[in-house]
């Protein structure tokens, strides 16, 4: 381990600037962000919803049928996004038993 030594004056100058950072961090994201990140869904939850295997939500999401934002490799799903595929998932397991399978 290294250990660095610095002086009050530098340390109180890197901490001044850090705070500038967190709070333009912040305003950005009250601007841009999603004020209702709480509202968002997990994979989990998209199952369930959907009453789908994680394997039919992992082929919706890689043939484009579904957007998805993917934070620390963790999924989370828009729930208009998810409102707007009720219908192909509904066509689907429609077809699905036609051919005499489940989805």
């Amino acid at each position: 381990m290294q250990i660095i030594n610095v002086d009050a004056e530098t340390f109180e100058a890197m901490l001044s600037k850090f705070e500038d950072f967190a709070s333009r961090i912040e305003k950005l994201s009250r601007l841009h962000g999603d004020k209702d990140m709480k509202e968002w869904l997990d994979n989990q939850d998209v199952c369930q919803l959907l009453n789908i295997s994680k394997r039919t939500l992992q082929t919706l999401r890689d043939n484009g049928t579904l957007a998805y934002t993917q934070i620390s490799h963790k999924t989370y799903y828009k729930p208009e996004d998810i409102l707007r595929i009720v219908p192909i998932v509904e066509e689907k397991r429609k077809q699905a038993k036609y051919k005499g399978k489940q989805l």
